[in-house]
This record gives C-alpha cells, structure tokens and sequence, in this order.
C-alpha cells in the first residue's frame, strides 16, 4: 500500500509491484506515468516524501490501474504526435499506430492548399486534428476555429455530402471481427465496443466506405483508412473492385500493415 511519508522510489517499487501482480503490461512505465501525474515530478528526480494527501491519490489511482482500467482514461489526457487530446470513459484512446496514418494522410495532400478533409469514425479527433497540425506543421494550427464535429452515421452520412467536394476522407474506423472481440485484453475491454466491433469478418465499415465515399472526394483526392493487421488484402480488394486507384499499404512502427492509402479515380 502507498503510504505518506513513502520516498518516492520506495512508492514507486510499491505501485509497480502492485501493478505487475495485477497483470498489467508494461508496469513500471505505467507506475511512472501515476507517479507523475500525482505528483507532477518524475520519481526518479523527486526527492520529498509523499504527503498524506500525495499518497492517498496514488493508491487510488494504483487500485484503479490494477483492475485494468486504461492508464489513458487515468490521466485524463493523452499524446498524439505533438499535441495532447483528452481522453476518457466512452472514446478510443488514441495510440502511436495511428499516428502513421496521420502521417501518410498528410503527405497525400502534398501541394493543396487549404484542403478540405473529413474525419470519419472521429473518435477523439486525433486523425484530423493530426492532419491539420501536420499541414500547419504549429500548435497555433489546432487553435484556429477550422474544424467542426457531427454527429452521424458512417453507413448513411455519405447521402449528404456534396459530390466532389472533399480532398481528404480519412478514418480509423472500427475493424475488430467477432472472434477477436471475445478475446480483448482487460484495458481494450473496457473501451467502447461501438469503436472496435466490425461484424463477423470486420469489414463492415470498409464496404461502406469503399461502396460510398469515393463521390464525395474530387478527381484524385485521397482516403487513408486505418486497418487491422491481417486486413491489407481484404481492404485492397474492397476498394479496387469500387474503382478507387493509387492503392498502397503503409506500415507501423512494429513492421505490421496499418495503413491503406488510396485515391477517387481521375477523369
């Protein structure tokens, strides 16, 4: 148990210990991040006991990680490339494999200027928030008052987009099959189920996207849509069965397929 007066490497020896026997991945990272976010201080650098108050936030915060609740939701904020996003219950923590979709989706708007995008499944926004932030390549870029959220449904949405319009459709939607939504890790569980669930095979929100977005981008404009490891050949298909051209794969940072990149035909 974290106690007052703990020094701060003894209190960290503690929480690690706790969250190890607890099952979680990556224990001693995660013990740092609750350290800091208590204390404000890395524990390593810390050199003041904790306070009562200090010590009864971290065994809080330690006995919520230790039943798997996601270190994201904890801290209540979280990194994507340079910027932070809040985070809670009820959206997808955002994670560095996107960030290469954020990546590739900017490179591909290489020379237009003040391009159009739409973010689909948006989630806490990290795609086309990291899209613009990338375009401006500045902080100041997620302070201009560009981007507007709706609310809406992917598999009906495209009905009311004006007919070559956008630039850039980019999305992260969900792609997990039925199969693999019986087997989630603890903290993946815990996360919503309408941003993870895809149906039986995982695909249903791909058709919808390759079946009936391309009219919404002008001639050549690009879709980067993230994909689950095992899915670049299934996605591909998907798109070149509904005319969309330029396919191409990106991958992660761990070697895995992550990206499909694609453009609405040219005239």
């Amino acid at each position: 148990m974290v106690n007052a007066g703990m020094q701060p490497r003894e209190a960290l020896r503690e929480v690690e210990a706790r969250l190890n026997a607890a099952g979680c991945p990556d224990a001693d990272f995660d013990a740092g991040e609750l350290f800091r976010l208590v204390t404000g201080q890395d524990a390593r650098l810390a050199d003041r006991p904790l306070t009562a108050e200090q010590a009864a936030k971290l065994e809080a915060l330690t006995a919520r990680r230790a039943t798997r609740e996601p270190l994201q939701y904890l801290c209540g904020s979280w990194p994507f490339l340079d910027f932070e996003l809040a985070v809670g219950p009820g959206v997808l923590c955002p994670r560095a494999d996107t960030e290469v979709v954020a990546e590739a989706a900017a490179q591909m708007l290489a020379g237009v200027q003040a391009p159009k995008v739409l973010d689909l499944c948006a989630g806490t926004g990290c795609l086309g928030l990291g899209v613009r932030y990338l375009k401006k390549n500045a902080v100041s870029a997620l302070k201009q008052g560009t981007a507007r959220a709706v609310e809406g449904d992917l598999f009906t949405y495209w009905q009311g987009l004006p007919e070559g319009e956008l630039d850039l459709i980019v999305s992260n939607p969900p792609y997990l099959t039925a199969a693999e939504m019986q087997q989630l890790q603890p903290e993946v569980a815990r996360e919503p189920a309408m941003a993870l669930e895809a149906g039986e095979d995982g695909l249903v929100f791909y058709r919808a996207l390759a079946e009936h977005y391309q009219n919404a981008l002008r001639p050549g404009g690009a879709l980067a849509l993230e994909i689950g490891w095992q899915q670049r050949e299934a996605v591909t298909a998907l798109l070149a069965a509904n005319g969309w051209v330029d396919i191409a794969c990106r991958k992660d940072y761990g070697g895995n397929d992550r990206c499909i990149l694609a453009r609405r035909s040219y005239p």
